[in-house]
Protein backbone atom coordinates (compact mmCIF):
# COMPACT_ATOMS: atom_id res chain seq x y z
CA UNK A 1 0.00 0.00 0.00
CA UNK A 2 3.13 2.60 0.50
CA UNK A 3 4.38 1.59 -2.87
CA UNK A 4 0.94 2.86 -4.04
CA UNK A 5 0.32 5.41 -2.03
CA UNK A 6 3.81 6.50 -3.43
CA UNK A 7 3.18 6.16 -7.18
CA UNK A 8 -0.13 7.99 -6.79
CA UNK A 9 1.67 10.77 -5.25
CA UNK A 10 3.67 10.80 -7.82
CA UNK A 11 1.25 11.23 -10.53
CA UNK A 12 -0.70 13.78 -9.07
CA UNK A 13 2.61 15.66 -8.89
CA UNK A 14 3.65 15.42 -12.49
CA UNK A 15 -0.08 16.06 -13.51
CA UNK A 16 0.04 19.21 -12.05
CA UNK A 17 -2.34 18.84 -9.31
CA UNK A 18 -0.48 19.63 -5.70
CA UNK A 19 -1.84 17.03 -3.73
CA UNK A 20 -4.76 14.81 -2.97
CA UNK A 21 -6.54 16.85 -0.78
CA UNK A 22 -7.96 19.13 -3.76
CA UNK A 23 -9.88 15.42 -5.05
CA UNK A 24 -13.06 14.79 -3.81
CA UNK A 25 -13.08 10.59 -2.57
CA UNK A 26 -14.82 9.58 -6.02
CA UNK A 27 -11.87 11.14 -7.79
CA UNK A 28 -9.46 9.85 -5.18
CA UNK A 29 -10.88 6.19 -5.64
CA UNK A 30 -10.68 5.87 -9.50
CA UNK A 31 -7.08 7.36 -9.63
CA UNK A 32 -5.84 5.02 -6.95
CA UNK A 33 -7.65 2.33 -8.58
CA UNK A 34 -5.55 3.41 -12.16
CA UNK A 35 -2.89 4.33 -10.88
CA UNK A 36 -0.62 1.21 -11.81
CA UNK A 37 -1.81 1.85 -15.78
CA UNK A 38 -1.03 5.31 -15.24
CA UNK A 39 2.38 4.50 -13.40
CA UNK A 40 2.78 2.11 -16.50
CA UNK A 41 2.07 4.18 -19.24
CA UNK A 42 4.22 7.62 -17.60
CA UNK A 43 7.39 5.49 -16.33
CA UNK A 44 7.23 2.49 -19.10
CA UNK A 45 6.19 4.00 -21.89
CA UNK A 46 7.03 7.85 -21.69
CA UNK A 47 3.77 8.76 -22.99
CA UNK A 48 2.93 12.71 -22.25
CA UNK A 49 -0.15 12.50 -19.77
CA UNK A 50 -1.91 14.94 -17.72
CA UNK A 51 -4.54 14.69 -15.44
CA UNK A 52 -7.30 17.41 -15.57
CA UNK A 53 -10.18 17.67 -13.23
CA UNK A 54 -12.99 19.21 -14.34
CA UNK A 55 -14.77 21.70 -11.63
CA UNK A 56 -18.09 20.92 -12.95
CA UNK A 57 -19.53 18.18 -15.01
CA UNK A 58 -21.88 19.22 -17.80
CA UNK A 59 -24.97 16.83 -18.52
CA UNK A 60 -23.66 15.02 -21.28
CA UNK A 61 -19.91 14.31 -20.03
CA UNK A 62 -18.74 11.09 -19.30
CA UNK A 63 -16.44 10.38 -15.66
CA UNK A 64 -13.42 9.26 -17.37
CA UNK A 65 -12.23 10.39 -20.61
CA UNK A 66 -9.25 11.47 -22.69
CA UNK A 67 -8.46 14.73 -25.29
CA UNK A 68 -5.48 15.64 -26.93
CA UNK A 69 -4.45 18.44 -26.68
CA UNK A 70 -0.61 20.55 -27.72
CA UNK A 71 1.08 16.91 -28.56
CA UNK A 72 0.15 15.76 -24.73
CA UNK A 73 -2.56 13.10 -23.77
CA UNK A 74 -5.10 15.25 -21.30
CA UNK A 75 -7.30 12.07 -18.79
CA UNK A 76 -10.54 14.50 -18.12
CA UNK A 77 -12.08 13.63 -14.62
CA UNK A 78 -15.89 14.79 -15.13
CA UNK A 79 -17.19 13.92 -11.41
CA UNK A 80 -18.12 17.08 -10.07
CA UNK A 81 -21.65 17.62 -9.85
CA UNK A 82 -22.33 14.12 -11.80
CA UNK A 83 -24.80 12.31 -10.19
CA UNK A 84 -24.57 9.54 -12.95
CA UNK A 85 -20.63 9.15 -12.80
CA UNK A 86 -20.88 5.73 -11.32
CA UNK A 87 -23.58 4.48 -13.00
CA UNK A 88 -21.05 2.21 -15.01
CA UNK A 89 -20.42 0.57 -12.37
CA UNK A 90 -23.87 -0.77 -11.56
CA UNK A 91 -24.60 -4.37 -10.45
CA UNK A 92 -20.52 -4.90 -9.77
CA UNK A 93 -19.59 -5.71 -6.34
CA UNK A 94 -18.39 -3.24 -4.06
CA UNK A 95 -14.54 -5.27 -4.05
CA UNK A 96 -14.60 -5.76 -8.17
CA UNK A 97 -15.24 -1.95 -8.89
CA UNK A 98 -11.42 -1.08 -8.70
CA UNK A 99 -10.61 -4.28 -11.28
CA UNK A 100 -13.12 -2.56 -13.23
CA UNK A 101 -11.86 1.10 -12.85
CA UNK A 102 -8.06 0.26 -13.92
CA UNK A 103 -9.44 -1.70 -16.89
CA UNK A 104 -11.24 2.16 -18.02
CA UNK A 105 -8.13 3.74 -17.48
CA UNK A 106 -6.22 1.01 -19.55
CA UNK A 107 -9.03 1.60 -22.05
CA UNK A 108 -7.98 5.48 -22.02
CA UNK A 109 -4.00 4.60 -22.00
CA UNK A 110 -5.43 3.12 -25.33
CA UNK A 111 -6.42 6.05 -26.79
CA UNK A 112 -3.55 8.18 -25.21
CA UNK A 113 -1.15 5.45 -26.99
CA UNK A 114 -2.80 5.55 -30.60
CA UNK A 115 -2.52 9.84 -30.14
CA UNK A 116 1.28 9.36 -29.38
CA UNK A 117 2.48 6.73 -32.43
CA UNK A 118 0.75 9.79 -34.91
CA UNK A 119 -2.04 6.65 -36.18
CA UNK A 120 -5.27 7.81 -34.46
CA UNK A 121 -7.89 7.37 -37.21
CA UNK A 122 -5.37 5.49 -39.33
CA UNK A 123 -5.74 1.89 -40.55
CA UNK A 124 -3.16 -0.33 -40.24
CA UNK A 125 -0.99 -1.13 -43.64
CA UNK A 126 -2.82 -3.83 -45.57
CA UNK A 127 -5.98 -1.99 -45.02
CA UNK A 128 -8.08 0.08 -47.43
CA UNK A 129 -11.33 2.16 -47.31
CA UNK A 130 -12.64 4.33 -50.10
CA UNK A 131 -13.38 7.47 -49.22
CA UNK A 132 -16.81 8.48 -50.09
CA UNK A 133 -17.85 12.02 -49.06
CA UNK A 134 -21.80 11.21 -49.22
CA UNK A 135 -21.39 8.96 -46.13
CA UNK A 136 -18.81 11.04 -44.39
CA UNK A 137 -21.03 11.07 -40.95
CA UNK A 138 -20.90 6.93 -41.19
CA UNK A 139 -16.68 6.93 -41.57
CA UNK A 140 -16.83 9.44 -38.83
CA UNK A 141 -18.82 7.09 -36.78
CA UNK A 142 -16.89 3.78 -38.13
CA UNK A 143 -13.57 5.66 -37.34
CA UNK A 144 -14.49 6.45 -33.79
CA UNK A 145 -15.78 2.83 -33.31
CA UNK A 146 -12.61 1.46 -34.51
CA UNK A 147 -10.75 3.41 -31.78
CA UNK A 148 -13.12 2.35 -29.38
CA UNK A 149 -12.48 -1.17 -30.06
CA UNK A 150 -8.55 -0.87 -30.09
CA UNK A 151 -9.03 0.76 -26.54
CA UNK A 152 -11.02 -1.94 -24.93
CA UNK A 153 -9.03 -4.71 -26.35
CA UNK A 154 -5.78 -2.47 -24.73
CA UNK A 155 -8.08 -2.71 -21.01
CA UNK A 156 -8.26 -6.72 -21.87
CA UNK A 157 -4.65 -7.33 -22.27
CA UNK A 158 -3.77 -5.10 -19.39
CA UNK A 159 -6.29 -7.08 -17.41
CA UNK A 160 -5.10 -10.62 -18.71
CA UNK A 161 -1.36 -8.61 -18.02
CA UNK A 162 -2.17 -8.07 -14.11
CA UNK A 163 -5.09 -10.05 -13.10
CA UNK A 164 -5.31 -13.08 -15.16
CA UNK A 165 -7.53 -14.79 -12.68
CA UNK A 166 -9.81 -12.02 -13.19
CA UNK A 167 -9.96 -11.66 -16.49
CA UNK A 168 -13.35 -13.39 -17.25
CA UNK A 169 -14.96 -11.06 -14.80
CA UNK A 170 -13.67 -8.27 -16.57
CA UNK A 171 -14.33 -9.19 -20.05
CA UNK A 172 -18.06 -10.38 -18.95
CA UNK A 173 -18.77 -6.83 -17.63
CA UNK A 174 -17.43 -5.31 -20.58
CA UNK A 175 -19.25 -7.02 -22.99
CA UNK A 176 -22.63 -6.04 -20.54
CA UNK A 177 -21.48 -2.28 -21.07
CA UNK A 178 -20.98 -2.16 -24.60
CA UNK A 179 -24.43 -4.51 -25.62
CA UNK A 180 -26.91 -1.66 -25.27
CA UNK A 181 -24.73 -0.13 -28.25
CA UNK A 182 -26.14 -0.67 -31.59
CA UNK A 183 -23.49 -2.43 -34.19
CA UNK A 184 -23.00 1.16 -35.93
CA UNK A 185 -23.04 3.04 -32.88
CA UNK A 186 -19.81 4.69 -31.79
CA UNK A 187 -18.87 2.22 -28.94
CA UNK A 188 -20.33 -0.78 -30.42
CA UNK A 189 -17.78 -2.81 -30.20
CA UNK A 190 -18.39 -6.34 -29.51
CA UNK A 191 -16.89 -7.58 -32.84
CA UNK A 192 -13.51 -7.15 -30.90
CA UNK A 193 -14.38 -7.97 -27.89
CA UNK A 194 -16.06 -11.17 -28.87
CA UNK A 195 -12.39 -12.48 -30.43
CA UNK A 196 -10.83 -12.12 -26.62
CA UNK A 197 -13.55 -14.66 -24.58
CA UNK A 198 -10.38 -15.70 -22.21
CA UNK A 199 -7.06 -14.20 -21.68
CA UNK A 200 -5.67 -16.84 -24.46
CA UNK A 201 -6.66 -14.74 -26.92
CA UNK A 202 -3.61 -12.67 -26.05
CA UNK A 203 -0.31 -13.60 -26.71
CA UNK A 204 2.43 -13.10 -23.64
CA UNK A 205 5.33 -13.05 -26.00
CA UNK A 206 4.50 -9.76 -27.47
CA UNK A 207 4.47 -6.22 -26.14
CA UNK A 208 1.32 -5.19 -24.65
CA UNK A 209 -0.12 -3.02 -27.33
CA UNK A 210 0.64 -5.44 -30.14
CA UNK A 211 -1.30 -8.06 -28.51
CA UNK A 212 -4.13 -5.90 -28.73
CA UNK A 213 -3.77 -4.64 -32.55
CA UNK A 214 -3.04 -8.04 -33.50
CA UNK A 215 -6.80 -8.90 -32.48
CA UNK A 216 -7.85 -5.20 -33.42
CA UNK A 217 -6.75 -6.29 -37.23
CA UNK A 218 -8.95 -9.11 -36.98
CA UNK A 219 -11.96 -6.89 -35.79
CA UNK A 220 -11.08 -4.66 -38.79
CA UNK A 221 -12.46 -7.20 -41.20
CA UNK A 222 -15.97 -7.79 -39.48
CA UNK A 223 -16.34 -4.06 -39.10
CA UNK A 224 -17.60 -3.18 -42.88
Amino acid sequence: MMIKRALFLLLLSSAGLASAAQLTDMETRWLTAGSAVLGYAKQELKLPIDITVQPQARPTDVPLALGFQDGRCKLVLSMRGNANAEDVLAGVPAEQQALMIEAMVAHEIGHCWRYAQGVWHVLPAGFEEPSQPALEQAQALRLTRREEGFADLVALAWTQHRHPQQYTAVAAWMRQVRQPASAAGSHGTLAWLRLAPSGAAFNPAQPLFEQAASLWRQGLLRDE
